[in-house]
């Protein structure tokens, strides 16, 4: 069997005019950081040709570029400096998508700056502004005659999205981008969602990602791409609409030794003058020292695993199995332990205590990870799920190594 093939999607054979490349999340953090500053390019390894050999390079900003005043918030506050811009424009990236969780950790002062640098280097940036509007705004790009349009939302965590006229992030509106698409269709060659979403760690997407990108696919999507989760998670191909769920981790370290932590796929999406040509999916190792393309023998691992990721995805009741798999993983324990931490936390520090209790209950990927665990755990069938997928979350809370 050619496990390979999943990671190629071919629409048509039309010419190709113009390529791209979507990454996932970046930040300038941990050991990488003094890498990005002083190597800018090392970071990316034996990516960067490939990075290079397109027409558009799109990446996912997820820290901001200034100290600024930390956010009082429920998870890690992230910030970059100036100097780190190197890293984004020696490849070049030419778009930052700034819908995600940590674009607000310096506060609005810290998001002005790094919105400012980033426009300064000619990198166009979507997902945030001061004002509802900004933030949800769509970016229209014109490449080699093809014209694209890009959107981008995430979960609005830490009530960090914007509203009226308040700053902020792209929030949770799926209902607005579908009418948006359906309005401006006929305008464009190729559109593309981008949604920072899901719970995280986990290897399926819950199922109202699942039906989020579904809407966005009948709305007249070409691609539909998520990350977040720091994971790699499968595709499944709607009305010959690729929806890739979890890109996983790009230029994002994270200090475990957890094997799917440290693996993660780019995009590269083809288009010809009707729309979508192919998209493929190219996967990599992240190191310390950096990421480095899967070749020979974990290549093949990939695609056999990518392969593997996507089948219950073909519809909603295996999106619902696999669910119902990582919650009975979870377990009653589980709650029960994440509880505990909020409160000690709480105890240590009533703020920081109150805004992890407050995402939970607020933000969908807490707030559906709870409810459907807790309504479980109450009708006695939190345990009730098939054991391959229950497996599969164990395999990627406890598998080590590459």
């Amino acid at each position: 069997m050619d496990y390979r093939a999943p990671l190629l999607f071919r629409k048509s054979s039309e010419e190709i005019v113009a390529s791209l490349i979507v990454a996932g999340d970046w930040a300038p953090i941990r050991i990488f950081a003094p890498v990005m500053a002083g190597q800018p390019e090392a970071i990316y390894g034996d990516l960067l040709p490939i990075l290079r050999s397109t027409d558009l390079r799109v990446v996912n900003v997820e820290a901001p570029l200034s100290d600024g005043t930390p956010a009082l918030k429920s998870g890690t506050v992230f910030h970059g400096e100036a100097e780190h811009l190197a890293a984004l424009t020696a490849v070049p990236f030419e778009v930052a998508t700034l819908a995600n969780n940590h674009t607000f950790d310096s506060g609005i002062e810290g998001f002005l700056k790094t919105r400012t640098l980033l426009d300064a280097a000619g990198i166009r940036t979507l997902g945030a502004g001061c004002s509802e509007a900004e933030a949800s705004a769509f970016l229209p790009l014109e490449v080699n005659g093809i014209r694209i349009a890009l959107f981008n939302l995430s979960e609005g965590e830490d009530e960090t999205a914007a509203l009226g006229d308040k700053a902020g992030v792209h929030g949770w509106q799926p209902e607005k981008i579908v009418e948006t698409i359906r309005r401006e269709r006929g305008n464009f060659a190729l559109i593309i969602v981008i949604a920072h979403c899901g719970l995280e760690y986990i290897p399926f997407p819950p199922p109202y990602v699942y039906e989020a990108f579904q809407c966005f696919a009948d709305a007249g999507a070409d691609v539909v791409i998520g990350h977040h989760p720091h994971v790699p998670q499968g595709m499944c191909i709607r009305n010959q609409v690729p929806l890739c769920f979890s890109l996983g981790n790009f230029a994002f370290y994270q200090e475990t030794d957890l094997k799917y932590r440290k693996l993660g796929y780019m995009l590269k999406i083809a288009a010809g003058r009707s729309g979508l040509v192919s998209l493929e999916v190219i996967p990599y190792a992240i190191h310390a020292g950096g990421l480095a393309l899967l070749e020979g023998a974990q290549l093949d691992e990939f695609a056999r695993l990518f392969q593997e990721l996507s089948l219950p995805l073909a519809g909603a009741d295996g999106v619902l199995d696999a669910w119902h798999g990582f919650l009975a993983y979870y377990g009653e324990l589980g709650y029960f332990q994440e509880l505990g931490r909020i409160l000690q936390e709480w105890e240590k520090s009533p703020g920081k205590g109150a805004a992890m209790l407050r995402n939970r209950l607020l933000t969908l990927q807490h707030y559906w990870h709870w409810h459907d665990g807790l309504n479980r755990i109450v009708d006695g069938s939190i345990c009730n799920a098939k054991a391959e997928y229950i497996a599969f979350a164990q395999r990627y809370f406890t598998e080590k190594g590459l």
